[in-house]
């Protein structure tokens, strides 16, 4: 079996070589993995013993992608000592946070509780919870919108004040969450002393920082980096500007641009040409960029280059997206030979993509038993690791409630007290799990599932529970909208934010009607029209695709999305449900 060259080009060829910090803008498929592992081998070659380099990005989609390439090339080991490879928020509780025994003043050994914001602040029985995101981590101040959007009407000083003590009572006991991690290390970077003494440590230790999806960071870290940057450790930050979807973490977008005059000409560096996609699509690609943005249509370059298929514009009607979509999907998927398992439905929402499906959509009733249907319907619905991950959790949840373990806690909070660890209560819960699929061969009806839960899960409650088993999981009628017999393979829905850095053959992207006008007005420049996030987002989800890009849109804005594709020289086919 012959083993294929790999041939930069020009642009990959200068990034992988050039030494000392540099900002580099990459193009969606512009080889950017393949890259950093090249340029992981060069700086490996020598193996200086001791000193490693840090491999840092956003997203566990991304670490995995590259940590998975590097250890296939031989690059890392297990352990990876010295390297890291991981999450941005990951290397600062270890580096900056967990060796200095966490908070300043608080003598506790640090503990990650990454759900604290979701506390509900209740300053009197019976009075409306408010989770603790409402209100301002830095002075307690009720955050005007977001208490808005809650439906709050009322007095919120008594809110205020039992939010300040709620986090003052936090950092007593060392619970911190990532913006915690950050405040705390910058407060350590900022001091000269410490800041020091830091720069020799982590200079002696790395002797190269990567940060890749650089786009995806909010002003404290940018300053973060500045700072290694500023002491002599040599970054490379990547990014692709057009993609800075995270402004609910406070993202970046104009400021990156700001942040790349702070390195020399010469060291802002770019990679372009599409290695991913077909010619049609890498033009569609283009289309999303948000008006303004530099950076033309990018050329496909890769083995795909000349897929003849046309871009497919799928034109729906009604307030919701229906699932004749994800049917004519599979239609699409299916003549082209793919594996629907690898052939996503992306959108801005997990609740779109499923609709788009005909998966069951949570309705946010809180009865007990239908938070258990729901996260049953979920893990059965997701052909993929992440969805029946986060399935798997919110089932824990729910076993921990009925045991009445995690009162007056958060989720978190219970696990770091307990140490719980995924190998610990996975298995059970996995089989829960499968107990309770359900189908109507095992369950004739709905009241069939539930008697089979109840029965099931009745050894949860503790001996000197008040209520029975029937009590915490009464019947609920909105249950039988959510049970639903699931395939055992299928395409799944993701949300965009979780496909970050992943690549697939096939790839429907769904513009929802609240959004879909809102997004074409931005793309098109229409007049008032502001910068849109949700048009990024789109972006994101088109440049996942290889062969073959499928994009739902309300009827009102087919004809404008078709008519912006073709603008690029896009072939697009366009088709009414």
């Amino acid at each position: 079996m012959s083993i294929e060259v790999f041939r930069p080009t020009e642009q990959q060829a200068r990034v992988i070589a050039y030494e000392g910090s540099a900002f580099i803008s990459a193009c969606p498929g512009a080889g950017k993995t393949r890259v950093l592992v090249e340029r992981a081998r060069r700086l490996l070659a020598d193996r200086v013993k001791g000193r490693g380099v840090a491999f840092l990005s956003f997203t566990t989609a991304a670490i995995s992608e590259l940590e998975t390439r590097l250890r296939r090339e031989g690059l890392i080991e297990t352990p990876s000592f010295p390297h890291f490879i991981g999450t941005f928020d990951a290397f600062l509780w270890q580096y900056l946070i967990a060796p200095f025994g966490g908070a300043p003043g608080c003598s506790v050994r640090p503990r990650l509780i990454p759900d604290k914001e979701s506390w509900l602040v209740q300053p009197f029985a019976g009075a409306q919870a408010l989770p603790l995101s409402c209100f301002d981590r830095s002075t307690g101040d009720s955050i005007e919108p977001l208490i808005a959007r809650r439906g709050f009407q009322g007095r919120i000083g008594a809110y205020e004040t039992t939010a300040r003590a709620v986090r003052a009572r936090f950092l007593e006991r060392g619970e911190l969450d990532f913006d915690d991690a950050r405040e705390i290390s910058l407060v350590r970077l900022r001091d000269e002393t410490s800041a020091a003494v830091l720069s020799r440590a982590l200079a002696a230790r790395f002797r190269e920082l990567i940060v890749d999806e650089a786009q995806d960071c909010n002003p404290l870290d940018l300053e973060i980096i500045a700072w290694f940057r500023d002491a002599g450790i040599p970054v490379k930050v990547i990014c692709d500007p057009n993609q800075a979807i995270y402004g609910f973490r406070g993202s970046v977008t104009g400021e990156l641009d700001d942040f790349a005059q702070g390195f020399q000409e010469i060291a802002r560096l770019a990679l372009t040409g599409n290695f991913r996609s077909s010619a049609h699509i890498s033009r569609a690609v283009a289309a999303f960029r948000a008006r303004g943005v530099s950076g033309g249509i990018d050329d496909a370059i890769g083995e795909y280059k000349n897929e003849a298929i046309a871009v497919q514009v799928l034109s729906y009607s009604g307030r919701s997206v229906p699932n004749t979509v994800g049917a004519r999907f599979r239609e699409l998927t299916v003549s082209m030979g793919f594996d629907a398992c690898h052939c996503p439905v992306l959108a801005a929402t997990r609740r779109t993509g499923a609709n788009a499906l005909g998966h069951p959509v949570d309705s946010g009733v809180k009865d007990l038993s239908y938070r258990l249907a729901m996260a049953i319907s979920n893990y059965h619905f997701s052909f993929e690791l992440g969805g029946r991950k986060e399935a798997l959790e919110d089932l824990h949840k729910i076993l921990l409630e009925l045991e009445g373990h995690a009162v007056g806690k958060t989720y978190h909070q219970h696990i770091a007290e307990s140490g719980l660890t995924p190998d610990v209560w996975r298995p059970q819960v996995l089989q829960v799990a499968e107990a309770l699929r359900f189908d109507p061969v095992r369950f004739a009806t709905v009241d069939a599932w539930l008697a089979c839960a109840r029965q099931l899960l009745a050894s949860c409650l503790p001996a000197d529970s008040e209520q029975t088993i029937n009590q915490r999981l009464r019947r609920n009628v909105y249950i039988a909208n959510v049970l639903i017999n699931a395939p055992l393979t299928g395409h799944s829905a993701h949300t965009i934010h979780s496909v970050k850095g992943m690549e697939f053959p096939a790839v429907c992207v769904v513009l929802s009607p609240a959004t879909a006008k809102g997004i074409m007005d931005s793309l098109v420049g229409q007049t008032g029209a502001a910068d849109n996030e949700e048009a990024r987002k789109i972006y994101v989800g088109v440049s996942r695709a290889q062969r073959l890009l499928v994009i739902a849109t309300p009827k009102s804005q087919a004809m404008r999305l078709v008519s912006l594709l073709q603008s690029t020289g896009a072939e697009v086919s366009i088709e009414n449900l």
